[in-house]
């Protein structure tokens, strides 16, 4: 399948020799001659990468942010498009979805428990496709488990307290809320997908599986099977689904019925000396495999074959017990994996004979059974393999690492890498946009830098040059190059086209650097100092330090350029902000005094406003060329503090400490996002100072922070319980010495605190995102979904369009479709008109509906097969009605960078495809030289 060109001898070696180490970098180098997006670290054939938004709010949200369409006239709603993709915990699962729109090929979904450090959300991989969203709900708590009906269709999750959701994945819609009451290690459909079988610590649950038709509880109990003595923890149905395999930490694994069958009774397989890791059934068969932590596997035969397994009827017990069905086992095998060694995780293909283990030490192997046959071990990480899935085909296997958040899909029979992906190891710290929104530069505290590509939400490249923490980043105008400062003492700069680092700027004595910042032109790079409470300025292209600006009498915070003006703007902790006037005759400052510190500074698009966040969790608007104030934003109380377990006082008082750490504009400059200590982030409307907005950035109970009220009962005299550390399995635990600033810090359990440590609007308008304890999040408007009518009246209706429509008044039918501002209409009109007529409708179209047809044209490009079609529109558009527009620019930037990204991401792909049926083309040609053998 996607093989590439490179020989596989020679991939095998260069994997063996990296060890799994491939946190450097996620890209893997591939021949121009094949048509593989190298962008996004996959080796799948380029498809199309359009961005997948998830479900709306209802349009009676009080938000008012800039929308293209129609600035604070009607308020549009983000929600949570992507998030990074890490694996910390649960399952993972793969199933075909049928054809993908717009191509020929079946798509293949890697569907994963996803994001950042704590996990409660589902992410969807689309690995044919390049993309991968995030569904829009989440549980509670951090979820443990997931399962896939055997058609795709229904998926289940699991959180840790055994509260489930049953969801439609095409949908994205949740359709019911179920309590198991009890923790749930496994649960799998049965083949016929009429049943689930759930384990209940140690009692095995099976389950009327919800079907597609109404139910009052669409849960209810078939039966229930007892007879093992600790946690049941793996589940297997045979091929028929009337027989059960469970496997338990009593190292012994049993057999059950779904229906009584005739001379059957429940039988226990021993012989294992630890808990039983995985068991299964052959295909069509009864002959079951058992699979132990300490890497045995034992081969157990039937005595019958699955056709002759009967329903029993009324006849002799006594019969019964004589002509039981019996197993024996056949044969015993050994994984020789080194003394430390232990089987973490299985999976099995039935149709192939095909085993999956992976091991603590990061290594895997597949085996051929009931021989045992070794086709293939390797080793792809220094971390423990916690879960592992096989697709229908048997060709990818996907693999789980919790402790590095490794995501691996890896094709055994090429031996090549089709999906591999590593979020940061730590929080992110800070975040940026390219100029053009295609791209996001991310910096964590494992001293990463990581670039995300925006359409498909994958990492495409990671630099590990820092040894500290990262605490900016920054991208330059043309985004061909990206920066990042760091603890360690150092700016580095990054070249996108060659993805190494080309230049290195550092001060004179050892610094810290807490912030960064590049002019417009990308020639003057500054960062700021945590201990020295200095701003150093350097030349990118020389990298020589060309100034040293002094006079803040605490760390630097924040630096910022203005985008139109010759300003630096920089906040210290001091309780001052500093105007610098760099790029005069002689340099000169004006200095902005506030009651508090300051935390984080902010610029308008258009350089005539700065927003001050402060330590008394005010936010404060000044007037660039005034310098007077003209407004603040008392954010405090916005910020709804939640207790954390260790709190000694209520979430009240707490609030009165909360502040925001991150603010950004808008595009427009008319509203601004602020964020901080808590799980919300806020939008304000700047003129007006009153709160717009707030977006909840994670529900999840498992985070700390999250409820402003703690139950008494919860406290005892070890300390909280939430804090008391329970879990019997000591292979997940990882201490740290005392006194480590990151990490347990020597305790034996602690929760990660919900914060927002970045945020960022996207150039275009369209999307913001954060850098969260949830990882990197987005929201994106639905405007599709959104009913945003424009200048509407009686006359405009469906009908009347789609009437003007088939009569050739395709003006008439587009300007009434662009007033009812229905998505799917608009672009059923727009494909009605013929190619010569667009010149015509183009020249009837009036000023008001230029902004949002060049909207819906931007839309459509994205995902639309009618590239050419749609770009014959633009094409007019910009050649009839280019004189107002550009009038209107500064209106509407959002709109045209929008555009301009669709595009430049159709041009870039369609260069990779032209360039390969090049190299085609040249072969073909050399051989049609060649003159045929008589």
């Amino acid at each position: 399948m996607y093989r590439g060109n490179v020989p596989h001898q020679q991939q095998s070696a260069s994997v063996l020799q990296q060890g799994g180490k491939f946190q450097t970098s996620n890209t893997r180098k591939i021949p121009p001659e094949s048509s593989y997006s190298v962008l996004t670290g996959t080796s799948v054939p380029l498809r199309d990468t359009s961005e997948r938004h998830s479900s709306a709010a209802s349009s009676d949200a009080h938000f008012s942010a800039y929308s293209p369409l129609n600035a604070l006239d009607k308020a549009p709603s983000f929600t949570s498009l992507l998030e990074q993709s890490a694996i910390n915990q649960g399952n993972l699962e793969t199933t075909y979805t049928g054809s993908i729109p717009n191509l020929d090929l079946l798509g293949e979904l890697l569907v994963e428990v996803a994001s950042g450090g704590n996990i409660h959300q589902i992410a969807v991989e689309d690995i044919v496709g390049n993309r991968s969203w995030t569904l829009p709900f989440e549980n509670h708590k951090n979820i443990s488990r997931i399962c896939l009906s055997p058609d795709g269709r229904i998926i289940i999750t699991v959180d840790d307290d055994g509260r489930c959701l049953v969801a439609n994945l095409k949908t994205k819609t949740v359709l019911h809320h179920f309590n198991f009451k009890k923790p749930v290690f496994d649960l799998t459909y049965s083949p016929c997908g009429r049943f689930i079988a759930v384990t209940h610590g140690k009692h095995i649950k099976v389950w009327h599986a919800p079907d597609h038709s109404k139910e009052f509880a669409p849960f209810s109990v078939h039966r229930t099977y007892t007879g093992l003595y600790d946690d049941t923890v793996c589940i297997d149905w045979s091929s028929d689904s009337r027989f059960l395999a469970v496997g338990s930490r009593d190292m012994t694994a049993c057999i059950f019925s779904l229906f009584p069958v005739k001379n059957f009774t429940p039988v226990t397989l021993s012989g294992h000396r630890n808990t039983v890791r995985g068991c299964y059934f052959e295909e069509n068969s009864l002959n079951v495999y058992t699979a132990s932590s300490d890497g045995a596997l034992f081969c157990w035969t039937c005595s019958i074959q699955l056709e002759d397994a009967q329903l029993a009827d009324q006849t002799d017990s006594k019969q019964e017990r004589e002509n039981s069905i019996q197993w024996k086992k056949q044969s015993k095998h050994y994984y020789n994996q080194d003394g430390s060694a232990e089987l973490t995780t299985t999976a099995f293909h039935k149709s192939s004979h095909l085993l999956i283990a992976g091991f603590s030490t990061g290594v895997f192997t597949l085996h051929e059974v009931p021989d045992f046959i070794l086709i293939h071990t390797l080793s792809i990480s220094q971390q423990t393999i916690k879960t592992v899935a096989v697709n229908p085909s048997g060709e990818w296997l996907a693999f789980g690492c919790s402790n590095m958040g490794q995501l691996l899909v890896w094709e055994w029979q090429s031996e090549t890498y089709i999906l591999k992906q590593q979020g940061h190891y730590y929080d992110m710290n800070t975040l940026c946009y390219s100029q053009d929104g295609h791209y996001i530069a991310t910096g964590g505290d494992d001293g990463k830098v990581k670039l995300w590509n925006m359409m498909s939400g994958f990492c495409f490249v990671t630099f590990n040059e820092h040894r500290c923490a990262v605490t900016g980043v920054v991208f330059t105008p043309n985004s061909k190059v990206v920066l990042s400062c760091s603890l360690d003492g150092t700016v580095r700069a990054f070249d996108l086209n060659r993805y190494r680092n080309f230049r290195t700027f550092t001060s004179p004595r050892a610094v810290q650097f807490s912030c960064l910042s590049v002019d417009s032109s990308g020639e003057v790079v500054c960062a700021g100092s945590l201990d020295t409470f200095e701003v150093f300025v350097w030349c990118m292209k020389t990298g020589r330090l060309i100034e040293v600006l002094t006079g803040h009498e605490g760390p630097i915070s924040e630096l910022v350029f203005s985008s139109s003006q010759p300003l630096l703007v920089s906040g210290s902790w001091d309780k001052t902000v500093r105007l610098w006037n760099m790029f005069g005759s002689k340099l000169s400052w004006e200095t902005l005094n506030l009651a508090s510190d300051v935390l984080t500074v902010s610029v308008r698009p258009d350089g005539g406003q700065v927003a001050v966040a402060t330590l008394d969790g005010q936010i404060t608007f000044f007037d660039v060329r005034t310098g007077i104030q003209v407004g603040s934003v008392e954010g405090r109380r916005d910020l709804a503090a939640g207790r954390r377990t260790s709190d000694k006082i209520t979430a009240k008082t707490m609030a009165t400490a909360k502040c925001f750490t991150s603010l950004c504009y808008t595009a427009d400059g008319k509203c601004i996002l602020a964020g901080g200590r808590s799980k919300l982030v806020c939008i304000y409307h700047v003129d007006q100072q009153m709160l717009l907005k707030q977006f909840e950035i994670s529900s999840n109970l498992s985070l700390d922070g999250m409820k402003e009220f703690l139950h008494s009962g919860n406290m005892t005299e070890a300390g909280p319980k939430d804090l008391i550390d329970d879990n019997d399995d000591d292979n997940d635990q990882s201490l740290s010495l005392p006194g480590v600033l990151k990490g347990d810090m020597s305790s034996r359990r602690t929760r990660p605190e919900v914060r927002v440590n970045s945020l960022q609007f996207s150039p275009t308008g369209q999307s913001w995102s954060a850098a969260s304890t949830e990882g990197l999040v987005v929201y994106s408007l639905e405007s599709d979904i959104v009913f945003d009518p424009f200048q509407l009246d009686c006359d405009v209706t469906p009908e009347k369009i789609r009437q003007a429509s088939r009569n050739k008044e395709h003006t008439k039918a587009l300007v009434l479709s662009l007033r009812m501002n229905e998505q799917e209409l608009v672009f059923e009109v727009m494909e009605a008109v013929q190619h010569g007529d667009i010149p015509l409708v183009i020249q009837s179209l009036k000023e008001p509906y230029i902004e949002r047809l060049l909207h819906f044209i931007g839309l459509q490009l994205e995902t639309s097969r009618h590239l050419q079609f749609y770009l014959l529109w633009c094409h007019q558009l910009l050649t009839v009605h280019g004189q107002k527009l550009k009038i209107l620019a500064s209106r509407l930037s959002v709109v045209l960078r929008s555009l301009q990204k669709s595009v430049t991401r159709q041009q870039q792909d369609l260069d990779k495809v032209c360039l390969s049926n090049t190299y085609a083309l040249t072969y073909l040609l050399a051989f049609a030289d060649i003159p045929s053998p008589q």
